[in-house]
């Protein structure tokens, strides 16, 4: 079973978030607490596997916590529960040790995908041993960004996603979305909304594509597993 400690200062979204977990096979609450330094008390007496960490808490910086976590000595993960969507800040977390990043608001769908996926990296470090090469520590990391089928937002299909997933994949240099459309035989505006959610989920990244007049036209890439 794995433990979890809600960090979170509302009360009502911290109860929400803690009946959340507990809904998930193979995670257990083991406290909930509202403040930076009430975290770290509680790890201190009560070791835990898992944090959920509100990165704006009234007394310290969430990501504050995470770097004291390390500090002082816990091996607890991380993952940050925040509306919090500037990319400095997603990348200071990722630089804090966050291993997970949900943005609020959200569904317990989308908190239970998180929680699923951290559960089958953790599975992956169990054995105490040498991994059997670059493969399976790949895979490992891997599974902290997998796609989960199962929760598709509304409207979306698995066979149009797996249809996008590799037509991205085909152009390894990245693609825009009319070019990824084309590929996989749907129209740039699904192309798009398609995109938009593998980078979402983390598994694809993009950037402006300069090569024209106007505007620059945004270029996708995917970055998930192998």
């Amino acid at each position: 079973m794995i433990s979890v400690l809600v960090v979170e200062d509302d009360p009502v979204v911290g109860e929400a978030h803690a009946t959340y977990v507990a809904r998930v096979s193979g995670f257990a609450v083991a406290g909930r607490v509202r403040t930076g330094q009430g975290a770290l008390r509680f790890v201190e007496r009560t070791p835990v596997d898992l944090v959920l960490l509100d990165l704006r808490l009234p007394d310290m910086d969430g990501l504050q916590v995470a770097r004291a976590l390390r500090t002082a000595g816990s091996d607890a993960d991380v993952i940050a529960v925040t509306s919090a969507r500037d990319l400095k800040v997603v990348r200071a977390a990722v630089s804090s040790g966050v291993v997970q990043y949900l943005l609020k608001p959200f569904t317990f769908a989308a908190m239970r995908e998180k929680l699923e996926h951290y559960a089958r990296f953790r599975a992956s470090f169990e054995h105490d041993r040498d991994a059997s090469g670059q493969g399976e520590i790949d895979r490992a990391f891997a599974a902290l960004r997998e796609i989960d089928r199962s929760s598709l937002p509304k409207g979306m299909s698995e066979e149009t996603l797996a249809a996008v997933v590799a037509a991205l994949r085909a152009e390894p240099g990245g693609a825009a979305a009319g070019a990824v459309g084309t590929t996989a035989g749907v129209s740039r505006v699904t192309a798009r909304r398609y995109l938009e959610y593998l980078v979402d989920t983390g598994v694809a990244e993009r950037r402006p594509q300069y090569g024209g007049p106007g505007r620059p036209e945004m270029a996708y890439r995917w970055v998930g597993e192998e």
